[in-house]
């Protein structure tokens, strides 16, 4: 049976990020270039890039990175909705996950990355309640990573695994350069670790280049 772990990457594309969409976007072409060129990891892992700004849309459809000839651009439009970035990841999530075990895969949880730069538009405790509903077996881990005029607290709320703040120690531009290639290594390092026995752990960087990382806040 295929043994598949989904990787979904959440990034916002509002003004504010007019400066350093161009910076990310390389980094997820490099993403591409190392993880397409990597036979076995390509072969347990799944990528998709959702962007948000007023409202989301799936950018770049679950794939196999190796089948994936050009990696989904990234554009600047409105304001920041995280809303509509969790309610598209969990209707997403879950219709992924239902067409991999229709094709007979073994499914493991997905992860997500969640980027921005600012502060949310909307309201969006609800649709973030239901993409981590505990009674949800294919919630995903979420890694949130933050940088420009984000709200720490924020940020440590939305990182259910693990969350990064930038530090101020790099410039955006190269502070992006580091979160394309914490996810690159956590994608090479999560699959190349899955075991023939079913095994597998979700690896992320315990350290980012210019990035701290958030405690969350225990309740």
């Amino acid at each position: 049976m295929e043994q598949v772990l989904p990787f979904y990457v959440v990034c916002d594309e509002s003004y504010s990020m007019e400066n350093d969409i161009g910076a990310l976007n390389d980094g997820l072409r490099e993403l591409h270039a190392a993880v397409g060129s990597d036979p076995v990891v390509a072969d347990k892992t799944r990528f998709c890039v959702i962007g948000f700004s007023d409202d989301a849309e799936v950018l770049l459809e679950l794939s196999d990175l190796s089948e994936v000839t050009q990696m989904a651009g990234l554009t600047v439009k409105g304001g920041t909705n995280y809303g509509a970035a969790f309610t598209l990841l969990r209707d997403t999530v879950e219709s992924d996950v239902a067409k991999l075990k229709q094709e007979g895969c073994r499914v493991y949880r997905p992860a997500a990355f969640f980027l921005s730069d600012g502060q949310p538009n909307y309201d969006w405790k609800d649709e973030f309640d239901r993409v981590t509903d505990p009674a949800w077996k294919a919630r995903p881990n979420i890694v949130a990573f933050g940088f420009g005029a984000v709200d720490e607290a924020t940020l440590a709320q939305i990182g259910t695994f693990k969350s990064f703040i930038a530090n101020g120690s790099l410039s955006p531009a190269d502070a992006l350069h580091e979160f394309a290639s914490a996810l690159t290594k956590s994608i090479v390092q999560s699959g190349t670790n899955m075991t023939d026995n079913g095994d597998v752990t979700l690896q992320v960087p315990n350290e980012v280049p210019g990035f701290t990382e958030l405690k969350a806040d225990e309740i």
